[in-house]
């Protein structure tokens, strides 16, 4: 029902004109909106979570939405140098993209390419090196292929027989057992990868298949050089997906991630995305120390010259969001619209 009447809102502040005075007004030009992506498909994956990849399609219809509309389409580190300084253009965008996934490389980078777009990739370094799917989404993507089943056959590793594919909550749980059984008995990435491949055998998958697609693959040190020597701006998100609460380890995670992203480009990356958008109060001293910049967060909202240089907005945009309500965003109705700024801070899953 509130689906609903926000859409009957939209179409009414639209046909009124209130689009179009909101997209041109000062208010707008004062405020950078940060679109976030994580993954564009290879093959199904936004039909198993639409929430993290999205149709190539439906990217590009954003992209000519974006160019259509004329907005400004600026790289972040120059968006968020200018809203300090109060020099932006109107309608500004700058476009992100989390984890730094192979489909990026295969799909997301050659489409905007074609519309010219500047883009930032906060990219985690651990599965870079480690070139094997990312073990707890490779888990979740398997048992989502099975779905609608009971498997009666058994698997060792802590998931009792049979094995429910019926719903998401029963397929989340078994998931949740195979990676607090690996985190317990302290597997290393290799053994987390044969455990993946011993699942995919029981529900008869062809694991070799999906790692010569790379579905669920990181971009490689060779691949993210080719794409930063194009333009393509990388920046910090841990090396290992995850943010210790504990100030020692969670400052290795960045000198870590930013070490590595030091050996393969030519420049020292000082814009942080949190992982998952989760954040404490006590990270941002920590940032501070390891000079970072800027970091944003999945809290929605356009960002402007009184936010929390560390705490920055972004605009989420996922498969489940109509034209309609991405426009709205893009100029500046959808925020000031929102009712819930705050993401729900949530736990993410290490990755190695």
């Amino acid at each position: 029902m509130h689906r609903y009447l926000r859409r009957a809102a939209l179409q009414l502040l639209r046909s009124t004109g209130v689009f179009h005075l909101v997209r041109n007004s000062r208010w707008r030009q004062q405020r950078l909106l940060i679109l976030c992506y994580h993954g564009i498909a290879q093959e199904d994956e936004h039909e198993w979570r639409p929430g993290l990849y999205m149709h190539p399609t439906i990217f590009e219809q954003r992209l000519e939405m974006l160019k259509r509309g004329e907005y400004n389409v600026v790289s972040l580190s120059e968006g968020l140098q200018r809203l300090r300084e109060g020099r932006l253009p109107p309608r500004s965008v700058a476009i992100t993209f989390d984890d730094g996934c192979y489909d990026f490389y295969s799909r997301g980078y050659p489409l905007l390419g074609k519309y010219r777009f500047p883009v930032t990739v906060y990219q985690t370094t651990y599965y870079s090196d480690f070139q094997k799917p990312i073990f707890n989404l490779t888990c979740s993507y398997l048992l989502w292929k099975r779905r609608g089943v009971i498997l009666e056959r058994s698997f060792e590793f802590g998931v009792e027989s049979p094995m429910d594919l019926r719903s998401e909550a029963s397929r989340h749980q078994i998931v949740l057992k195979l990676v607090k059984g690996s985190e317990a008995k302290g597997l290393t990435g290799v053994q987390k990868n044969e455990l993946a491949c011993q699942l995919a055998a029981l529900l008869d998958i062809n694991y070799e298949e999906l790692l010569e697609k790379r579905i669920l693959q990181l971009m490689t040190a060779q691949e993210i050089a080719e794409l930063a020597r194009e333009g393509v701006d990388f920046q910090l998100h841990t090396h290992r997906h995850r943010m210790p609460e504990d100030e020692t380890q969670f400052r290795k995670e960045i000198e870590d991630n930013r070490r590595r992203l030091e050996e393969i480009l030519d420049s020292t990356p000082v814009h942080f995305c949190y992982p998952g958008g989760v954040y404490r109060t006590a990270f941002l001293d920590w940032l501070r120390t390891e000079e970072v910049i800027s970091a944003t967060t999945c809290d929605v909202g356009l960002a402007s010259m009184t936010d929390h240089p560390l705490l920055l907005p972004r605009f989420v945009d996922t498969s489940a969001r109509s034209a309609l309500e991405f426009e709205s965003w893009l100029n500046g109705i959808g925020s000031i619209l929102v009712l819930r700024k705050a993401a729900s801070q949530r736990y993410v899953p290490p990755q190695d």
